[in-house]
This record gives structure tokens, sequence and C-alpha cells, in this order.
């Protein structure tokens, strides 16, 4: 039987004396080992959504829980540290070689040098990147390889949690393609619960279990994408038809010609 790992009760977020309203009344509940990709427009409240759950941002209404215990009651470098968290400019500490930038978060810990030194060499092999990698500096890996090292510094302190907030955003369409993939394999293999902002509708398809539309700060709907396909909201009908329009465009231009 699975339990929720993530619990929003009527949480809101205004900026600005209340004069922005970025988040208004959002109840979700995510159980442990889904993989939930969050969607919708710019301005819809993904990103300050994830911030709150992660502790970067105070709610100013409502409840948040992770693994049953209210983020609130818990001190945020704490809180982080059973947080894994991969956004899309990836933050390398550039300075730092890439074992040292994986390994940041057990050092903090108080984790032996030689135990640090073995996790960054698993890592390494379980993002697929060769271990002699672990010397380079940031400047000195592809955007791929940069975003691997992002998951690999994620999953060092081995959260339960993952927060992914347009994790492959910034790379190619073959790239994107294949890193998505590897990390639902890595979702599946190490039993994380994983929610995922993105812009991409066809990414969230093929990536997640459920899919939770915002828009204006509120939850419009949620549900399997199947689903949504057949919502009675109009709006969120077009938004998840987008994949199967964008496959059939693309297939009418890649026909041969009939002459």
């Amino acid at each position: 039987m699975t339990r929720p790992m993530i619990e929003l009760e009527d949480v809101a977020k205004s900026f600005d004396g209340g004069a922005t309203h970025a988040v208004e009344g959002v109840s979700l509940v995510i159980e442990e080992g889904g993989f939930v990709a969050l969607v919708g427009g710019s301005g819809s409240g993904k990103t300050t959504t994830l911030k709150m759950i992660n502790g970067l941002i105070r709610p100013s209404r409502g409840q948040i829980r992770v693994g049953g215990e209210a983020v609130g009651d818990v001190a945020p470098h704490l809180l982080r540290r059973r947080i894994g968290y991969v956004f899309q400019e990836v933050g390398l500490f550039p300075h730092l070689s890439v074992a040292e930038n994986i390994g940041i978060t057990p050092k903090l810990m108080g984790e032996p040098k030689a135990a640090i030194e073995a996790r960054v060499a698993e890592l390494l092999d379980l993002v697929s990147l060769p271990r002699d990698f672990a010397t380079r500096r940031p400047a000195e890996l592809s955007g791929g390889q940069r975003q691997r090292v992002g998951v690999a510094r994620a999953l060092a302190a081995r959260p339960r949690l993952m927060l992914m907030d347009e994790p492959f955003g910034a790379l190619d369409p073959v790239t994107r393609d294949a890193l998505g993939g590897e990390y639902r394999q890595l979702h599946e293999r190490l039993g994380l619960t994983t929610l995922m902002v993105t812009h991409d509708i066809t990414e969230a398809v093929l990536l997640a279990d459920r899919v939770v539309v915002m828009d204006k700060g509120r939850v419009r709907a949620e549900g399997k994408p199947a689903e949504l396909l057949t919502s009675s909201d109009a709006g969120v009908r077009a938004l998840m038809e987008t994949p199967r329009r964008q496959a059939e465009r693309v297939r009418e231009r890649l026909e041969p010609a009939h002459e």
C-alpha cells in the first residue's frame, strides 16, 4: 500500500504584499513512488509550488508535508538534504571538479572521504559517465554531461524524493529524449518519488504516471495522461492532444510526395 510523499493542503503564495498571487489554494497528494509532471504556461505557479515544497519559499497560507512531516517544522538545510533538486541551469560550482560537485552534500553531512569517493564513483556509473570525468571541471563538459552530473549530485545523499524544474529544457532534442528516458529508468530502479515541472507536454506524457495541469496559480486538472485526453475541460483536452497533433504534422511533412 502506497502512502503520501508530498501533501499540499490549500496552499497559496502571494508576493508584493499580496498584490501578486502566484499560487492560489492548491491541494495535491503525490504518492510514494509516483512520477508526476506539473505542466502549464509561464506564470501558472509551477516553479513556485516546487520551491515551496523544497522550503526555498514559505507559503502564505496552507500546509505542506513531505514524508508526513510539515515542511515548516524542519530546518531548511535538513529538509533539502532529504530532497534531490535538479533544475535547468544545473548550477554546478565552476571552480570545483565533477567529484567535488557530486560529493558536496555528503561532505557537508560529515561523511568520511573514502565513503564520499566511493559514492561519487557509484553515481558516475549510475548516470553513465566515465569515472575519469571525476577530475574534470564543469566547463569541460557538454550540456548533457553537466546535466548528468546535476542528477548525480541530487542523488548523492540518497533522497527518496526528487524535484525537477525543467531539468532537460536547455538540451538538444536528441540528448533531452535520451536523458529523460534514462532518468525514468533511475526513478524505477531507485524507487524514487519524482515531481517534475515541464513546459513540454510530450515529455510529460512520455515520462510521468500522472499529469497536473496548473493555470493562474490553481490546479486546473490532474490525472493519468489518457484520462486528461477525455477531460470535460476543452482547454485541458487541447493541451493533452498537442503531442498527437504535432506527431501528425511531422508525419505529413516526412511522407514522400506523390506525383
